[in-house]
């Protein structure tokens, strides 16, 4: 019986120096991500170096943050093997925390450039989403961050995957058994395909307020992750609870019909996946802010208003700014003649220019 091949890992070598697959589909999903961001942006009068500064600084702050999330709580393996903290082409980063480094990042750089954070996140929302639904395939290659064990039947049959994807689901232990395993990472990549198609539909509409496309994207892509990441068999985890652990594992009890069991998860190590968890959370708070945010009139601005720049209030754009009173050029004033008063004669005199005009 001929195994199945698994896909080389290492895309070429150059001398001494070893490029992977893993970086290069997450350096494409980044330059895909800030080519969206570029384009829209457009829209609101923002040029591509705003985002070509915003990817310089939040690539390496979300890469950060996503690798010591991981780390940290696997810190009883990387304690004994610290050289292997930085090796994170052998994959071992969190996308939460991705999230959380590219978000503070955000907040400090958008304010530094008078911005409102909740407007230019939303512009980069669809760009997360672009970004993670290629960034999976580098664990494909990787292969890591599959589900639990499924037949060849089931990925062929029902699933109709072609062969290079079935293939390099088989996985060979270090024993020298194989089984084939639940392709997570296309579940997910398919999952962000069609938010993305989600939030591109969702910011055309009028009634989208300031930071609601932002939290779109954050119920979409936790609803995935939180079906998804029960099916996997590498979750960071961690003691809680037992009606938690119930709770969590009753929520996910309908895609039993579809997958079967769920991923296997040493109770040594913990009962409760912790991206679950945060998936969950990060739902209900999010639709909470969508609601107490529209209720205390904190989102007044719509995503399809004219964007402004708080240090400087006249560099203002939107795709509906042609719709808007246009404000007099500086370096024009508009020129009105003064009224002449009744029995005396006087040459027209300009009014002081009005500053009043709103974008």
């Amino acid at each position: 019986m001929l195994l199945p091949l698994k896909l080389e890992s290492v895309a070429f070598t150059l001398g001494p120096l070893s490029v992977h697959w893993y970086g290069i589909i997450l350096g494409t999903g980044a330059l895909v991500g800030l080519l969206l961001a570029i384009q829209e942006g457009k829209r609101f009068g923002l040029s591509a170096d705003f985002f070509l500064d915003l990817m310089l600084y939040g690539v390496p702050s979300a890469i950060i943050a996503a690798r010591l999330y991981y780390v940290l709580f696997k810190w009883g393996y990387y304690s004994k093997h610290p050289g292997e903290i930085i090796q994170i082409w052998n994959g071992g980063i969190a996308i939460y925390g991705a999230l959380i480094g590219a978000l503070i990042c955000g907040v400090v750089y958008f304010r530094s450039k008078g911005y409102s954070f909740w407007r230019v996140v939303d512009i980069c929302a669809p760009s997360l989403l672009a970004g993670q639904m290629i960034g999976r395939w580098g664990n494909f290659v990787n292969q890591e961050a599959y589900g639990g064990p499924t037949t060849e039947t089931f990925l062929r049959d029902k699933l109709h995957l072609p062969n290079f994807i079935v293939d390099q689901m088989y996985v060979v232990d270090a024993a020298g058994s194989g089984v084939y395993h639940h392709p997570t990472f296309l579940y997910e990549s398919l999952w962000s395909l069609v938010g993305l198609i989600i939030l591109f539909v969702l910011r055309r509409q009028r009634f989208l307020r300031a930071g609601e496309l932002f939290f779109s994207y954050f119920i979409w892509y936790s609803i995935g992750r939180f079906f998804i990441e029960a099916l996997r068999t590498d979750s960071l985890a961690f003691q809680g609870p037992a009606w938690l652990a119930s709770l969590l594992d009753a929520l996910w009890t309908p895609m039993k019909w579809i997958f079967g069991e769920q991923g296997y998860l040493d109770p040594d190590y913990g009962n409760v996946r912790s991206s679950q968890l945060l998936a969950l959370l990060i739902i209900i708070a999010s639709i909470v802010m969508i609601i107490v945010r529209r209720r205390n009139g904190q989102a007044k601005e719509r995503y399809l208003d004219p964007l402004v720049n708080y240090k400087h209030p006249v560099a203002a754009a939107g795709p509906n700014a042609a719709d808007e009173p246009a404000a007099p050029a500086a370096a024009e004033p508009a020129v009105r003649t003064a009224p002449v008063e009744e029995g005396t004669v006087k040459h027209d005199q300009p009014e002081k220019p009005d500053h009043d005009s709103t974008v």
